[in-house]
């Protein structure tokens, strides 16, 4: 669905679930207005739910421009999402009545990143540095790990990865580390450190942690670098305060040092991210930092109902490390609360279907009006099984992304070693791809030659009888070696698109999939063609942009700057992903102890804060309707079904805001008890039943997709499947069996 708070403040009027919301009459209330005006020294504002924060940044921005004390590109605002900015920057210039604004609408890492482009030098890197994505930088671990010689088994890359990711968050350095070392475990993560940021400046790379540290290296060690950005950005907004690490506070922090002119903007009952270092104390401490901070609390809700508001708070004023708040909704009170009680994940899935049935047949809604809110990915299963057999079209939010697709980065990582050649990580990768018979032994002879002669591992590879190497290899690896040589050389002679083809169809990347020839090297084909299209679709808006620029933005790209908000189908996601966004109708799954709160935070009064913070954004997402779901019996990790406790979460809701719904499934299940007591085993049958009455031409009618005439059939009994036309020409393969199709004698029966 939409990012609506975004959008809905601004425009006259905007279409919810079939209906239209009148947003003409919506003005800045007082405290929104005094938010705005508000220009003379450092500003705090909490902003509750649906309060309408993007509208006040904004007009805060339209203000400071309008009324002559800033110019455009004296401002910096910071957000979390390049959605978000690109929404930010869209609507100041509406506002702005101005078709250009030269201002800095940004994320953290974005603005960092073109920092970094224009001074990292000073450092010792080159400005072609690449960005290194988790995958890449397990890589390049697992190189280290190897050259330490410790084994998987000792420590694995990905743990390393995560370990060094917690450090850089907490601006812990490798030599802090080493220090303070208490086992022998402790000291082998430091050596790694150590030699993990090495081996990085030495492949002209920084990781996405790097990106906001390296910058304050340079304002430490350059201070004339620091106060050329002071004065270039003399007023400072920052959007999801409470989100803020260590390094992106003191990235702030430092900027508005000189001036004392910064706005922060948040809201400490959403602060869900400190898995990844955010620390709520930024927001909840902000005024010891900056003193003589005027502080404003946004508390009229313009999102949901008050009786989701009120439950949602009833919830989270539970926690104490909190700013007390009272959210008042401006959208009346609105319906309860629904609740399901369901055998296992099996009818939880079902019921979603069944409820998503009424609101869609009662309340006109269409499939993108609905989201369905999990704690952890791997709950996604049984709601996609449910919603491929009845036919419902659904987008899954954190999958697999487009550009981390293998065939997707393959050609990435030949575009990132054309711009910088130090990119041994990328070069390991595409040496041997499309196959030209140069193995990892081959690879490993290049490697520890380059070494001793003290060579970059590409400079060496036209090098082969040197290195130990005959016959076709050595071929191959000059052969490899002049061509990239070649692309590297065209780079500022020809545009990214022409360059990016002509290189894919001379290593014949496109060629290789296409004589494979089986359905996923077809896909993969489909895939290369695609990416080739983006760099198009990238020279369109940035005519004069060139490779090392798309590949930062690609790099830069999150799960939800990737999602089409316009694709008319149920949204999955995960509770973390749905940070944001708003729905008509939201479902939140799993509400079992366990789950949510997730069986970490039992121990540890924080961690269980957090979790109740992120309960209270799952449900601050909706609009007008909640439905909470919990099953008795949940099959975890593979094993068998467990009995499941009601989440203690649920209990913090008033009764008076909650419905109870009973459902019954379409599936017969039979729950016996195991004689331990402590788990519970599920038996599903499914009842048997005869479809073949189905013939080509009938008329059938579905509780979703209403009247539609059957044009296909296949399989017969409980295989039986049917191709529908529904109106206007949807096209539906379904599932007799889970349909639940019923014969109609003319179309124009409802």
């Amino acid at each position: 669905m939409r990012k609506r708070l975004s959008k809905k403040l601004d425009v006259n009027t905007e279409k919810n679930g079939g209906k239209k919301r009148n947003m003409a009459s919506i003005k800045l209330n007082k405290v929104q207005q005094s938010a705005v005006e508000a220009i003379n020294g450092p500003v705090l504002i909490f902003a509750g739910a649906g309060s309408g924060k993007t509208r006040v940044l904004t007009h805060k921005i339209s203000y400071l421009i309008d009324s002559g004390n800033y110019k455009p590109e004296n401002i910096l605002a910071v957000t979390f999402t390049n959605k978000a900015a690109k929404e930010m920057k869209t609507r100041v210039q509406k506002l702005l009545k101005m078709k250009k604004l030269e201002m800095d609408i940004s994320t953290f890492h974005s603005i960092c990143a073109r920092l970094l482009r224009s001074e990292i030098h000073h450092l010792g890197y080159s400005n072609t540095f690449a960005i290194y994505d988790v995958e890449d930088q397990t890589a390049l671990i697992k190189i280290v790990l190897n050259n330490l010689t410790i084994s998987k088994d000792t420590l694995t890359p990905k743990a390393a990865r995560s370990q060094i990711s917690y450090f850089k968050n907490k601006m812990i350095t490798p030599v802090t580390v080493q220090q303070k070392a208490r086992t022998k475990l402790d000291g082998m993560i430091g050596d790694v450190y150590q030699a993990y940021q090495t081996a990085l400046k030495e492949n002209n790379a920084a990781d996405f942690d790097d990106l906001l540290i390296l910058p304050l290296e340079l304002f430490k060690h350059h201070p004339e670098i620091l106060k050329k950005y002071q004065k270039k950005w003399k007023y400072i907004l920052v959007d999801e305060y409470q989100d803020t690490n260590q390094p992106q506070f003191l990235f702030v922090s430092k900027l508005a040092e000189a001036h004392h002119q910064i706005c922060v903007v948040g809201d400490d009952d959403q602060s869900i991210y400190s898995w990844r270092g955010a620390d709520i104390k930024n927001i909840l401490d902000f005024k010891k930092k900056f003193s003589g901070c005027s502080t404003f609390t946004l508390e009229k809700n313009y999102r949901s109902t008050q009786q989701i508001l009120s439950a949602a708070t009833a919830v989270v004023k539970k926690n104490k490390d909190r700013k007390p708040k009272t959210m008042e909704s401006a959208n009346g009170a609105g319906d309860k609360i629904g609740l399901f009680e369901t055998v296992d994940e099996m009818e939880e899935a079902d019921a979603i279907v069944s409820a998503l049935e009424k609101e869609i047949n009662l309340n006109k809604r269409t499939f993108q009006d609905f989201a369905v809110l999990y704690r952890t990915n791997a709950q996604s299963r049984a709601l996609e099984d449910s919603f491929r057999r009845q036919g419902i079209p659904y987008t899954i939010v954190g999958g697999l992304r487009f550009y981390e697709r293998a065939e997707v980065k393959n050609i990435l990582a030949y575009l990132k070693f054309i711009v910088n050649m130090k990119d041994t990580v990328s070069l390991r990768r595409i040496i041997n791809f499309p196959p030209r018979g140069i193995g990892l032994k081959t690879v490993d002879k290049c490697v520890t030659y380059a070494e001793k002669v003290k060579k970059e591992l590409f400079e060496i590879l036209p090098e082969g009888t040197k290195v130990g190497v005959r016959g076709k290899q050595c071929q191959s690896l000059t052969k490899f070696h002049d061509t990239i040589q070649k692309y590297n050389d065209l780079l500022k002679k020809v545009n990214a698109g022409e360059l990016a083809r002509s290189l894919v169809d001379e290593m014949k990347v496109l060629s290789y999939y296409k004589n494979l020839n089986t359905p996923e090297d077809n896909e993969r084909y489909n895939n290369v063609l695609e990416l080739l299209n983006s760099i198009d679709a990238f020279l369109k808006r940035k005519p004069e942009g060139d490779i090392r620029e798309f590949i930062e933005e690609v790099a830069l790209l999150t799960d939800i700057d990737n999602w089409n908000d316009e694709t008319n189908s149920v949204t999955l996601m995960t509770l973390h992903s749905a940070k944001g966004l708003e729905f008509p109708v939201i479902f939140i799954t799993g509400l079992e102890d366990g789950l949510l709160p997730f069986y970490n935070a039992f121990n540890d009064q924080k961690e269980m804060e957090e979790e109740r913070r992120l309960f209270y954004v799952g449900l601050t997402r909706a609009i007008e309707k909640v439905y909470l779901l919990y099953a008795r019996n949940r099959r975890k990790m593979g094993l068998d079904y467990a009995v499941g406790l009601a989440s203690r979460f649920l209990k913090e809701i008033p009764v008076k805001y909650l419905e109870n719904i009973s459902f019954n499934s379409a599936l017969m299940r039979k729950v016996t008890t195991s004689n331990r007591g402590k788990e519970t085993k599920v038996k599903v049958t499914r009842s048997i039943t005869l479809f073949d009455d189905f013939m080509v031409g009938d008329y059938v009618k579905h509780a979703i997709f209403g009247i539609g005439k059957i044009m296909a059939l296949s399989g017969s009994g409980e295989n039986q499947r049917v191709g529908v036309v529904f109106k206007d020409g949807l096209k539906k393969k379904l599932i007799v069996k889970y349909a639940n199709l019923k014969k109609v004698d003319t179309p124009s029966v409802t």
